[in-house]
């Protein structure tokens, strides 16, 4: 029997992308996954000898160790290994990592990168072995060297002076002082006022007749115009008396088209997305944050099962700063405009796009892999949020590559005496690109009549308005990237960490999508601004980037960087250890009411408040003004200790808590009737982690199961309708992304299935078809309402397609019958909804 040919060995980062190479790779290649980092510095102390020449101490992460030796067992009797991680900094870390932790020489370690993971990309990628890029890993190894310095060396001072728990980042720190300091603009913004007058106006009748309508609405062939001039000069009234007495005059005047001027004006189409713009996208289109966005990109990236076709990968590496597309991907693109939409939409030459001046054009942008996936296509496949997000980036791309929309501009100024006002109207002639990725936002044509130079019109109204200056608004998502991007804060690929970590935190907080600075945040960043101004400054922080940048490119040394970052940070941490003011821990004259001890300045990302000087032992704190007025004492008492209950209002409503806390921890909810009911009640069951008793608590979805060591202990289970714990049960199935089992959990849409290591690892997918009969075992679907059958003739505003009557957890309303190729609802007519309930 001949010997046996040995494999070549493939190393990635996840499972996924495994699965998804593999397919293109010949039965000479074995495709394995480190499943992300391998070694890194040690948590428990600083690992970098600074005074040697930084050099750092790396260890190898113990959850990797049985992924390192099963690695390493294959790697020996391998004919060569190729490192295959992501084309970036980071993924060229790993692959060095790799190459290390295995003692892999130089000459069995072959690095391969692609931008996308097809079968073309992939062979040609094999064919072209390279060494690992030492520069690269060098501006990588850099960054994590600068972080590590400013959160070891920092964060302890933080701790000390102002609260336990807090931390600082190079580049962190800096996205709070952005915050900060609009949250300061807004406090300090003095509203100015200033009045407008607009005169509703229409040509001429013969009947002069003018038809009534609501008070918001214009009257048939009616537009508005605003003052623009007055007597010479811009308009410019900051009192209504002023306003108004103008008003007066002009309602004397003839209203006459003094100019018309049309011209057409092109709409170009955005270039293909880039990180930044991708995560700015969806924030605004999806309400996605940035983090779920890269979540969701590099599932698209890696691959997803698509039935018959197995994984694919459904879109190019999602981490890049340039707009530059393949001649292949340029060439199938305009092939799909001419087919699908007609030469009309086709540009005579491929529009080409100029990337940002620190592009890496290695990369390409944001791209389908093959267009004829099509967001239809791939529907049935796709969880809702991956389509949602692969349907903007497939549209985007193709609209990239069609003809600009063309308006139809009109801007007509009409004269009153002394008065000069203008409008403008604007018709879509030729949609162009906006027929595949309209802008985002509702979209409408300011029509005009057909007027003409010297034609008196009828004034009908005109009104002065009173307006307010406004102050610069919060940032969301969407500005906040836009803004890191444009001041070179950071890099894309962070951008979502960025914004992850100062929420976490406790310096930023997000209500109604907009960015708030915590009194902790304005505090933390006061104090940085003063002891560490070059940290803080946001031009040396882009200049730090721009040198990363230059150490990838073999332009600059690593180590002269770090030094140069080094020497003054050092010399200001030692100022700021003896000048940095201690806030925490400062006593004051007021004494604890339950020890006797002195009470003691304390912070929270809610502020300043006063607690025991004794804690832990003491854990009494005193309530804040805003906190004392909005609890009552209520006649309810304790089920457990008799004391009275409290009466608090909680992100859910009122509830009531016992005045014994912290030694009794029982709360109580209302029910409908406006009961008190306690929200957790004893069970005979323990705790699988811990062994402490376990408790039914109420929660969105529920009651449920919970340890009553809680917050320490985290461990829940999920009730069956009899009230019965629903322990975690084996599906066979294994995680993408750690390797461990599945397990069916149950979600506001309904079961899913989550990893049994949640939370350290939050892999989620929807049930297979073989494991839905067990799943609704677990968790029955809620009885279906019956729909009456009623004739419906509404049409979708989206496609024009028939509308269905369809049920949500919401309550009844329209949907499109081409569900899921379409999305468009609408609320039920009242009528309509009549005639159901009855």
């Amino acid at each position: 029997m001949p010997p046996q040919k040995k494999k070549k060995l493939v190393i990635v980062e996840s499972p996924a992308k495994a699965r998804t190479i593999n397919k293109y790779l010949g039965p000479e290649y074995e495709v394995l996954a480190s499943k992300g980092h391998v070694r890194d510095l040690p948590k428990s102390r600083f690992g970098i000898d600074i005074e040697a020449g930084w050099v750092p101490k790396y260890l190898n992460l113990p959850d990797r160790k049985s992924v390192l030796a099963d690695l390493k067992k294959r790697a020996a009797k391998a004919e060569a290994v190729f490192l295959a991680p992501d084309p970036d900094r980071e993924g060229e870390a790993i692959a060095w990592h790799l190459k290390e932790a295995l003692g892999l020489p130089d000459e069995r370690a072959r690095r391969v990168t692609f931008n996308e993971i097809t079968k073309r990309a992939i062979q040609e990628a094999f064919a072209h072995p390279t060494d690992i890029n030492m520069d690269r890993v060098r501006a990588q190894e850099t960054r994590r060297f600068l972080d590590r310095v400013v959160g070891y060396k920092l964060s302890p001072l933080l701790r000390k002076k102002v609260t336990r728990g807090l931390s600082a980042g190079r580049v962190q720190s800096v996205a709070v002082r952005l915050i900060v300091e609009r949250e300061r603009e807004i406090e300090e913004f003095k509203p100015e006022e200033y009045w407008k007058i607009t005169a509703t106006l229409r040509q001429r009748s013969e009947t002069g007749a003018v038809p009534s309508t609501a008070e918001d609405e214009l009257p048939p062939g009616a537009f508005r115009a605003e003052l623009s001039e007055w007597q010479g000069k811009k308009f410019e009234v900051d009192n209504g008396d002023e306003a108004r007495r103008i008003t007066a005059e002009l309602e004397k005047a003839r209203f006459v088209v003094a100019k018309v001027e049309r011209k057409k004006r092109q709409e170009k189409p955005q270039p293909p997305f880039t990180t930044s713009t991708l995560q700015q996208q969806a924030s605004l289109r999806l309400h996605y944050s940035a983090r779920r966005t890269m979540t969701l990109a590099q599932r698209l990236y890696e691959g997803v099962d698509l039935g018959p076709d197995g994984a694919v990968a459904l879109i190019t590496y999602m981490r890049t700063d340039s707009v530059r597309v393949s001649e292949e991907a340029l060439a199938s693109c305009r092939e799909l405009i001419e087919k699908q939409y007609g030469k009309n939409y086709l540009p005579d030459k491929p529009n080409v796009y100029a990337s940002r001046k620190s592009a890496q054009e290695g990369h390409e942008a944001i791209r389908p892999t093959d267009l004829s996936y099509t967001p239809e296509k791939v529907a049935r496949y796709l969880p809702e949020d991956l389509l949602r997000l692969y349907t903007l980036i497939y549209n985007r791309f193709v609209a990239s590559q069609m003809r600009p929309a063309i308006f139809s501009v009109t801007n007509v100024e009409i004269q009153a005496d002394g008065g000069l006002f203008r409008t403008q109207g604007k018709v879509l002639e030729f949609d162009g690109y906006r027929r595949v990725h309209p802008p985002a936002g509702k979209q409408q044509d300011a029509v005009l009549p057909p007027l003409k130079e010297s034609e008196e019109l009828d004034c009908l109204k005109l009104e002065p308005t009173q307006h307010f200056t406004q102050p610069p608004p919060r940032y969301n998502e969407a500005s906040l990237v836009k803004t890191l991007e444009k001041e070179g804060i950071g890099r894309p690929s962070t951008y979502a960490s960025i914004i992850s970590k100062i929420q976490e935190r406790g310096y930023v907080e997000q209500k109604d999508r907009r960015f708030y600075a915590t009194p902790l945040g304005m505090l933390v960043t006061d104090l940085l601004v003063k002891y560490f101004p070059k940290i803080m400054n946001l031009k040396f922080t882009s200049h730090m980037e721009d040198e990363l940048d230059q150490i990838e490119n073999a332009h600059l040394d690593w180590r002269a960087v770090l030094e140069e970052f080094y020497q003054p940070f050092s010399h200001s941490l030692k100022e700021a250890e003896v000048k940095m003011p201690a806030v925490k821990g400062v006593e004051s004259e007021e004494t604890c009411p339950q020890c006797g001890a002195p009470m003691v300045t304390r912070w929270s990302k809610r502020g300043q408040f006063l607690g025991c000087s004794k804690y832990p032992e003491c854990k009494y704190i005193k309530p804040r003004d805003d906190e004392e007025a909005a609890v009552q004492e209520t006649e309810h008492k304790c089920p457990e200790c008799g004391k009275p209950m409290l009466l608090r209002q909680g992100r859910r409503g009122p509830y009531l808590s016992c005045s014994g806390y912290p030694d009794c921890r029982v709360t109580m909810n209302f029910d409908a009737e406006g009961k008190p009911v306690p929200s957790t009640v004893k069970t005979e069951h323990k705790c699988d982690k811990c062994g402490a008793d376990m408790v039914i608590r109420e929660g969105k979805r529920g009651r449920f199961l919970a340890c009553s060591a809680y917050p320490k202990c985290r461990f829940a289970l999920d009730l069956d309708p009899e009230g019965n714990p629903i322990r975690p049960t084996e599906t066979g199935e294994t995680c993408d992304k750690c390797g461990g089992p599945m397990i069916i959990r149950r979600g506001p849409r309904g079961p899913f299935l989550g990893c049994a290591a949640y939370p350290k690892c939050r892999n989620a997918k929807p049930i297979p078809e073989h494991l839905k009969e067990m799943a609704e075992k677990l968790y029955p679907p809620p009885p279906k309402r019956e729909l009456p059958q009623v004739e419906i003739t509404d049409t979708c505003p989206k496609c024009g397609a028939p509308m269905k009557l369809r049920d949500s957890r919401r309550g009844l309303f329209l949907g499109c019958s081409k569900y899921p190729r379409c999305r468009g609802t609408k609320e039920v007519p009242p009528e309509l909804l009549e005639t159901v309930k009855a």
